[in-house]
């Protein structure tokens, strides 16, 4: 059972700490040890009290609003769940974590989700692409709040108990339930039942599926790192999906994220227009140009379907 903590004056509770903890030295001397034990009962509950009392504020009244607090003060750095417990006040602070994320929509990655992320995602976050991550350990990624996400984990749910359908199908139906969203890392491991492999199901998703799922490295660097989205449910041709990603990048890159056509770029998306970048094969691949950096041009989708009707052979009408 949880108890509640009271937010006070943390310095008369230290004192009143350091008090308790200077008379136990009697009991160790000269108690029997239930009655040792219900002395440190106190330090228990006065312990939480001073934890809860260092985050100050008009609405810091609650463990999970107090929990929101500290991770807004130190966005974009791991913190252990030892910490959150602490400014929490109290020891289910895991379960007012998941309450920030599924039901108030903060974007709060687990260590557990953050081990499954590809290198790149890591490198950019810590430096490293083989961090040391612990389970317990959460990281916020914006202080922005996502008003959206608690009907997106309802349907995540529904997804997730589906018994007939495999890891990748049930993430790809997910992105196609958001198509142009934004989905956290988090999302898609819940949705894959905690495999450890949704990661990998949606990388294959992009580069052997040919589904347009793009993060801050594959098209789209104005996402938050450990963000996903699906731009269009549509898949690429067949001969389009062998483009490795770090060829594709080098094109995006060189060509300033920008279609070489009519110069679109992420910046003017608008929900009327939600177009995507694509590589386009300027000699075609079935004609035996190469995924190479010489032979690859950035394009809008429009304009990219647009050059493959020009090259395509006008339909014989009788």
């Amino acid at each position: 059972m949880t108890t509640h903590s009271r937010p006070g004056d943390p310095e008369k509770y230290c004192l009143q700490l350091m008090e308790l903890l200077e008379n136990f030295e009697e009991h160790l001397k000269n108690s029997e040890l239930r009655t040792q034990v219900l002395a440190l009962v106190p330090a228990s509950d006065l312990l939480q009290n001073l934890g809860a009392s260092l985050i100050r504020g008009p609405d810091t009244g609650s463990a999970r609003a107090r929990i929101l607090a500290y991770m807004q003060k130190y966005v974009g750095i791991i913190l252990s769940g030892d910490e959150l417990m602490i400014v929490a006040g109290i020891s289910e602070y895991a379960r007012r974590v998941r309450e920030l994320r599924v039901e108030y929509g903060w974007r709060i990655l687990t260590g557990i989700t953050l081990k499954n992320m590809e290198p790149e995602e890591l490198y950019a976050l810590f430096n490293t692409d083989k961090p040391s991550l612990k389970p317990d350990q959460y990281i916020l990624l914006s202080v922005e709040q996502d008003s959206e996400a608690a009907y997106r984990w309802n349907v995540a749910n529904d997804i997730r108990k589906e018994k007939n359908a495999g890891v990748r199908d049930k993430i790809l139906k997910y992105f196609r339930s958001f198509v142009g969203k934004e989905i956290s890392g988090e999302e898609l491991r819940y949705v894959a039942g905690d495999k450890t492999e949704w990661a990998r199901r949606t990388r294959e998703l992009r580069t052997e599926y040919g589904w347009p799922v793009v993060t801050r490295f594959t098209g789209r660097p104005d996402l938050p790192v450990g963000i996903y989205v699906l731009e269009e449910d549509r898949q690429a041709p067949e001969h389009d999906r062998k483009i490795p990603d770090s060829v594709y990048r080098a094109v995006l890159v060189r060509d300033n994220y920008t279609c070489q056509d009519c110069g679109w770029t992420h910046e003017q998306w608008n929900r009327s227009d939600p177009r995507h970048l694509e590589a386009h094969h300027i000699k075609c691949h079935l004609d035996g140009g190469s995924n190479t950096i010489d032979n690859l041009t950035t394009l809008c989708n429009i304009c990219h379907d647009v050059r493959h009707r020009k090259s395509s052979p006008e339909p014989f009408i009788k």
